[in-house]
């Protein structure tokens, strides 16, 4: 049968009630997504979360995880716990692209005491 629902305008409610439904799929800040990656609906990846090429997420994935298969499974953290919740406050993505200018070093280089200066 032809998704109606996907196009809204009324459209959506067009499915039978058991037509299943999984929640938005949510993608964080900062996110790298591999070529030929798969999301399957509902899943949330945190920021800064890095997802090898050609996997398959079924799951949510963690913040500044890297993960890679079929279906994908965790393979590091990007960062220890302190540097990820440190990166998570100070949030440079919500920054002004003047401010991220101003800091571009500091951010692609990994930086954190100049990161913490600037906000």
């Amino acid at each position: 049968t032809f998704p109606f629902p996907v196009f809204g305008h009324g459209w959506e409610t067009a499915m039978p009630e058991s037509w299943p439904h999984r929640g938005d799929t949510i993608v964080g800040h900062d996110v790298w997504i591999g070529y030929g990656a798969t999301i399957m609906p509902g899943v949330r990846i945190g920021n800064g979360a890095i997802i090898a090429a050609r996997s398959v997420i079924t799951r949510d994935v963690e913040a500044f995880s890297i993960v890679g298969g079929n279906p994908a499974e965790p393979i590091r953290y990007r960062f220890d716990e302190e540097t990820r919740r440190e990166l998570d406050r100070i949030a440079w993505w919500d920054w002004d692209a003047a401010k991220i200018t101003r800091n571009v070093r500091a951010i692609c280089g990994g930086d954190l005491p100049a990161l913490e200066a600037a906000v």
